[in-house]
C-alpha cells in the first residue's frame, strides 16, 4: 500500500464521518440559535434553557436519521472490504 492509498483511506473515513455527523450538528446549531434569539428576547439566561432543548432535537434527529446514517455506514463499510485485495496487492 502507498502512502497516497493510505492518505485515500483516511480521508474517504474523515469525509464519511463529516457526512454522517452533518445532520445532528445542523439540527444542533438551528435548534440552539432559535433559544438563543428567544433567550436574548426574554433576558433569561439560564443554561439548561438552552442544553435541555438541544439536547432532545439531536437525540429526535438521531432517531429520525439513524436508518440512513446506518445504510451509509454498511456501504462504506462493504466498499471499504471489497476494496482491500486491491490495495495490498498495489506494492
Amino acid at each position: 500500500m502507498s502512502p497516497q492509498d493510505a492518505l485515500d483511506l483516511v480521508r474517504a473515513a474523515i469525509v464519511m464521518s463529516l457526512i454522517l455527523a452533518a445532520p445532528l450538528l445542523v439540527v444542533g446549531m438551528v435548534v440552539g440559535l432559535v433559544i438563543s434569539l428567544i433567550q436574548a428576547l426574554t433576558q433569561v439566561q439560564d443554561q439548561t434553557v438552552s442544553t435541555v432543548p438541544k439536547l432532545f432535537a439531536i437525540v429526535l434527529a438521531m432517531i429520525l436519521c439513524l436508518p440512513w446514517m446506518t445504510d451509509r455506514m454498511v456501504e462504506y463499510s462493504r466498499d471499504l472490504f471489497r476494496d482491500i485485495p486491491n490495495h495490498i496487492s498495489q506494492r
